[in-house]
């Protein structure tokens, strides 16, 4: 990668930053009225590659209806979220995640010129294209599946890499793909977007995650983290033990067959997509290891006794009775 490349395509995309024609929209989300910033991008992108490079920046504090990853790829900046003393010092090489609609705000002032890497992922795209690199943590996968309006506990990561060298290789290719777009250019960007999440998630085990230590443990793991594909054989092949021997053991340990913990994993995540996404039952049942959705919409009915549909509308009428604060018939 030719330096006078990078450094003009930086200097160029923060040119076009300042030219960015910001969209709200005016939502009552808290008091006073906050503005959520739409996608500032065309619709046809799925991934955006924005560059801020300067010695001041100071956005308003807003919402927006898309994933970022920000980055410190030279200097120091604030981050403000929605807890206004809630106020971090993101350092270079760190980077800031953020859901869509939670708040935030970029602040920061230096006598060296500070560059911010963001990288713009469109919702739908974020929950079918890269959603699956992150659920083999269960707190990650959370974090990511649940962008709602008012909840604010875990409102963005914070994350510091260890080994800098391959984000900001990646982050550069990025930039340098976007400023110089051409036909095929946002599938090259999706594929450099999957690569940085994985390391995402990497470091996010490494820095936040409780390490499995027992068998059990690593095992129910790796039946996360590979739901749509792991079989007893999968799991004999990776922990290097025969397959009759893990099904004895799972069923030992954790008192379930692997087909009962399976059906239990595949069950609840059906719901956190139904619920958390756009995403179409064919979609979901791809996602979580159905050959088709008639096989999913049959152990669906017999977990949970309803369909899919029926189950979320329920879920809401339910939803809607407890802010009432009155029963629904």
């Amino acid at each position: 990668m030719g330096t006078n490349c990078l450094q003009e395509t930086l200097t160029r995309l923060g040119k076009a930053f300042d030219e960015i024609d910001w969209k709200y929209l005016e939502v009552p989300a808290g008091s006073p009225r906050e503005k959520t910033q739409l996608w500032p991008g065309d619709e046809s992108e799925e991934i955006m590659i924005c560059v801020y490079k300067g010695k001041h920046i100071n956005q308003l504090f807003h919402r927006q209806d898309y994933f970022f990853i920000n980055y410190a790829y030279q200097g120091d900046y604030g981050a403000l979220s929605y807890k206004y003393d809630n106020r971090i010092t993101v350092h270079e090489g760190e980077c800031y995640i953020g859901q869509p609609y939670a708040g935030y705000a970029p602040n920061g002032q230096s006598d060296d010129e500070m560059i911010i890497i963001g990288v713009l992922i469109q919702t739908d795209t974020f929950f079918r294209s890269f959603l699956h690199v992150l659920a083999a943590d269960q707190k990650l996968f959370r974090f990511f599946l649940n962008p709602q309006i008012n909840e604010y506990s875990d409102e963005f990561i914070h994350l510091k890499f260890e080994d800098t060298f391959f984000v900001r290789q990646l982050l550069e290719l990025m930039v340098i793909e976007y400023g110089n777009s051409n036909e095929t250019s946002q599938e090259v960007l999706k594929s450099l977007t999957l690569a940085l999440l994985m390391q995402v998630a990497r470091q996010y085990k490494l820095s936040f995650s409780e390490q499995p230590d027992s068998l059990a443990d690593k095992i129910v793991h790796y039946m996360l983290a590979h739901i749509d594909t792991v079989t007893l054989g999968t799991i004999a092949q990776e922990f290097s033990y025969h397959p009759n021997y893990i099904s004895s053991f799972i069923h030992k340990e954790l008192g379930k067959s692997f087909s009962e913990i399976l059906l239990e994993q595949r069950m609840e995540r059906a719901v956190a997509l139904l619920k958390e996404t756009n995403l179409n039952i064919e979609e979901i049942a791809t996602m979580l290891g159905y050959s088709n959705s008639s096989n999913f919409y049959k152990a669906f009915r017999g977990y949970y006794h309803t369909s899919p549909r029926e189950y979320i509308i329920n879920s809401f009428l339910h939803k809607v009775s407890g802010v009432n604060g009155a029963s629904l018939p």
